[in-house]
């Protein structure tokens, strides 16, 4: 992967579609097989995300002459992060008008269910899937090593 994209200068749009190709295709897995409503198994989103965000940190540094600084890492692993949760929340924005019986799953499972509808579900997603890949993203600069 690192031929191929070498002297690309969009790396988070790059890697940010890795991340949601990654989380649609794990979403859709979880949903066929019937595992979408355990909990637990939303840690694996974790896993993708943090992948990806470490993928393009790594890439943007070989790019760059092995110089990275702070700012930079924050930006470049925030927006792979944005990119990848933003495009994973418009599916399943889709998949919730397109089978209603999975939102009112969600719906009756959620803590306060009975006040959500799908824009909210899926913002809560997007505000959680942000959080997460900015938590991600400053836990990796951390073991990176960055310039300044």
């Amino acid at each position: 992967m690192t031929s191929l994209f070498k002297y690309s200068t969009r790396i988070p749009q790059i890697y940010g579609t890795f991340i949601a190709i990654g989380l649609i295709f794990y979403f859709l897995i979880s949903y066929l097989t019937g595992f979408v409503e355990i909990v637990e198994l939303r840690l694996f989103n974790l896993a993708i995300l943090v992948s990806g965000i470490y993928f393009a940190l790594r890439q943007f540094k070989e790019t760059h002459q092995d110089q990275l600084n702070y700012f930079q890492a924050l930006v470049t692993g925030i927006a792979s992060a944005t990119i990848g949760i933003s495009t994973f929340v418009v599916f399943l924005f889709i998949m919730f008008q397109i089978d209603h019986g999975m939102f009112e799953k969600v719906v009756k499972n959620a803590p306060m269910g009975q006040y959500l509808n799908a824009y909210i579900a899926t913002f809560a997603v997007w505000i959680e899937g942000i959080f997460s890949g900015f938590l991600a993203t400053f836990l990796l600069i951390n073991f990176i090593n960055t310039d300044r």
